[in-house]
């Protein structure tokens, strides 16, 4: 009988810890909460350039940004802006000055912690400019020094100019306050149509930057500040 008894013991045992692992209730210190994250409309501005338009004599230009999040990962993106460049070089100065806008998408590569709504992304715009040259100072070139130099001063304006362009982006933004982020982002440009004028060069176009000896390649930076209006949360 006492083998028998035995049994029954560790029987009795095994259907106790059965019966309380399938009875057992979750606690709610080990259950996950479900944070829904926000949706909005989020609209900033490009610090750099009223920076550069404070510290640099030859440049004006503001930008306003706008991104609006359609998914999970994926934001619509759009910039819109006016500047103003005085180009200056030993033989020949111009002014230029337009407005431009880009359009595009950005996808969010950093995967947030619950609750928070921070960025690490890639973007990629299109961009447009519409702009005019005014040819302000040039220098007739001579091979030599005998004559004096014969610089004129034409004022010569050339409007109507246009410029389109493929424009990468990357970078980061951080909620530091509530709906409240700061933002840096560097740019990567290939310009792929120009309507200039014939018989001069285009030395800066709004939007894209400077132009260097005929290369469709440009470049460019900025940081910002933006809000978030909420539309919703899932």
């Amino acid at each position: 009988m006492k083998p028998v008894r035995i049994s029954l013991f560790f029987i009795s045992i095994l259907l106790f810890f059965c019966q309380n692992a399938f009875s057992q209730q979750p606690d709610p210190a080990d259950s996950v909460a479900v944070i829904p994250e926000k949706y909005g409309l989020r609209l900033g501005l490009n610090l750099s350039k009223p920076l550069r338009s404070f510290v640099d004599n030859k440049y004006r230009g503001f930008e306003i940004l706008a991104d609006y999040r359609i998914y999970k990962d994926y934001y619509i993106a759009a910039e819109i802006g006016n500047e103003k460049f005085i180009f200056e070089e030993p033989n020949i100065s111009a002014e230029n000055s337009g407005s431009y806008f880009k359009i595009g998408a950005n996808y969010n590569a950093y995967d947030n912690w619950a609750g928070m709504q921070n960025s690490i992304f890639i973007g990629l715009r299109y961009g447009f400019s519409t702009f005019s040259e005014t040819l302000t100072k040039y220098r007739i070139y001579t091979p030599s020094n005998y004559f004096e130099s014969d610089v004129r001063f034409p004022n010569k304006e050339y409007d109507g100019l246009t410029s389109s362009w493929i424009e990468f982006q990357a970078g980061l933004k951080a909620e530091v306050l509530n709906n409240l982020y700061l933002g840096i982002h560097l740019e990567l440009k290939y310009q792929i149509a120009e309507n200039g004028p014939q018989d001069i060069d285009v030395f800066y176009i709004p939007g894209f930057n400077k132009t260097y000896g005929g290369s469709n390649i440009g470049v460019g930076w900025g940081y910002s500040i933006s809000y978030m209006i909420p539309f919703y949360k899932k």
